[in-house]
């Protein structure tokens, strides 16, 4: 029998898939109690990555996708405790993660954790499209028995993570005490987490809240949308308070009360203000500003600077899972950062002056 490739959203070849002698499970997903009634396809469009609604509405049609063990309609609407399943004629991919001996900026370390400095480029764990040369094929290399998180994931260590383009601290869990107890603390949301941040413009109260379900994007799959109503995603919010004025630009501290995929940069754009050379919402552009050749250049050589979105996991503070000691640590910014931040000063010094 030949089976056929799985393209990057995993949902190629339906028609093959269905019609083979073998299906295998690459997907189930047991809705939560509180779960309210919602599309089917909307459901799983916010639970797996990569898949275009018209591939999931394809995948439910061919019943590659089941609801208790029944072929389903995409207008089904999920209620709690459903169990829905994804089955293809590929096998899943093994989950086993390939040892890397990759450079570790590691901050902090003793038996039971370590904090590392991410540098801006680095994916955190394998994927699609990425399955070496991620953080966690360099911590399997250094470490080994990492305990793996929930679900079985290929996250051996990681109680979170940040985007490939953003920069700044984790903390490793490498014991199974520090998982549960590092795990429940994010749960409870008693981690104390400051990202640093260059957005477009200066917000209009100089302190503030977000509040905004976060969920993916129904038009574009690879960007996470802000849903006020909360009709759809799940609960963000973002406290966020601007240190510096530019003008043009800003530097602005957030302190994360949840931790939502791109939460930082998705709630950003929805206040009007997206992150500087943030491509996937929009900042790779001006945004605010004059329009001449020589602010045009401006802009320009800045991005080329700080050639990735302006983010920068600056801290962390927590409880240490075994001595109950309250933890603290802060990281510098990184060279890019810094030289896109000192052209902003530079830069807003100079309008001042005009003023």
């Amino acid at each position: 029998m030949t089976t056929p490739a799985l393209s990057e959203d995993g949902f190629d070849d339906l028609d093959a898939a269905i019609d083979s002698d073998e299906l295998y499970e690459h997907h189930r997903i047991v809705v939560d109690k509180g779960q309210a009634l919602l599309r089917l396809d909307k459901f799983l469009m916010d639970r797996l990555p990569n898949v275009t609604r018209n591939k999931l509405q394809e995948a439910i049609k061919a019943e590659s996708v089941r609801v208790n063990n029944l072929g389903i309609k995409s207008s089904y609407r999920v209620k709690p405790f459903d169990v829905i399943t994804v089955t293809l004629a590929e096998p899943p991919r093994e989950t086993d993660v390939v040892p890397e001996n990759i450079p570790l900026n590691i901050v902090f370390e003793d038996e039971d954790l370590m904090l590392v400095n991410k540098p801006a480029g680095m994916v955190v764990h394998p994927a699609y499209n990425n399955w070496s040369g991620t953080l966690v094929n360099g911590l399997v290399y250094y470490l080994q028995n990492l305990p793996t998180s929930r679900n079985g994931e290929i996250r051996p260590g990681l109680v979170h993570r940040i985007d490939k383009d953003t920069s700044g601290l984790l903390v490793i869990a490498k014991s199974e005490l520090a998982m549960a107890h590092l795990a429940r603390q994010f749960f409870d949301h008693t981690i104390e987490r400051t990202y640093y941040a260059l957005v477009w413009g200066v917000p209009a109260q100089a302190k503030g809240t977000i509040e905004g379900h976060i969920g993916r994007s129904l038009k574009d799959r690879k960007v996470m949308a802000v849903y006020p109503e909360g009709d759809f995603g799940k609960p963000a919010i973002t406290h966020y308070e601007v240190l510096e004025n530019f003008s043009y630009c800003s530097l602005i501290k957030c302190n994360l009360e949840t931790g939502r995929t791109h939460q930082i940069r998705a709630h950003m754009k929805y206040l009007g203000h997206p992150l500087f050379n943030d491509a996937t919402y929009g900042g790779d552009r001006i945004l605010k500003g004059q329009q001449t050749g020589s602010y045009k250049a401006f802009v320009q050589n800045t991005f080329d600077a700080l050639p990735r979105q302006a983010l920068h996991a600056k801290s962390l503070g927590f409880l240490h899972p075994r001595t109950k000691e309250t933890l603290f640590f802060e990281s510098e910014l990184p060279a890019d950062f810094l030289a896109g931040l000192t052209r902003w000063r530079q830069y807003g010094q100079v309008l001042q002056n005009r003023s």
